[in-house]
């Protein structure tokens, strides 16, 4: 198989995409879908200083790492890779307020309590098995938004209980799984 793709390249074909322009002052980079696909992150993505959204997705990435210097990330797209854990986002904690990383390998839920701004957390389809792990999101009490649905934790939970769970574990959030939930408001 041919070698991966590395960030630099990556972003060297996004910048001949749109014209010459500089990746370093774009405020949404878009580098999903690259081929040969990527398969780390790196230090170069902390130069994306200007950068607000970055999407990685569909591409074979195993870790967050490199995105330190990013101090105007609001949203990060990573799903469709490989990445088992949140271990890295940590420095993104003052600034992420949308992440999309379903579709992933992770079963653990530590680093999510950095996020201090998350509104919207898409992590269906991975692997989280248990309501321990789950609880760390009540730490987030920006969350709003949470697509969670495809994890083992709900596999064999009818829809009515496992809607009332999650609303009584985090009764600030407005949406579940793309639908608007109903508060004591309403």
């Amino acid at each position: 198989m041919s070698r991966a793709t590395t960030i630099k390249e990556a972003l060297h074909r996004w910048s001949e995409q749109n014209e010459g322009a500089d990746p370093t002052q774009a405020k949404d980079i878009q580098l999903q879908f690259q081929w040969p696909p990527i398969e780390k992150m790196d230090g170069t993505l902390s130069s994306l200083v200007a950068c607000e959204k970055l999407s990685l997705s569909t591409n074979m990435i195993d870790k967050i790492v490199g995105v330190s210097g990013m101090k105007n990330l609001r949203i990060l797209s990573l799903a469709r890779n490989y990445i088992k854990s949140l271990n890295g986002i940590e420095s993104l904690g003052e600034t992420l307020e949308e992440l999309w990383i379903s579709y992933n390998q992770i079963d653990k839920l530590k680093g999510v309590e950095s996020l201090k701004r998350l509104k919207v957390l898409y992590i269906g389809n991975n692997s989280i098995r248990e309501w321990g792990e789950f609880n760390r999101l009540q730490s987030v009490a920006t969350l709003e938004d949470l697509l969670f649905l495809g994890n083992p934790l709900v596999e064999n939970i009818d829809e009515t209980a496992y809607v009332r769970e999650i609303q009584k574990r985090l009764p600030a959030l407005k949406k579940l799984d793309g639908e608007n939930l109903l508060t004591e408001d309403d």
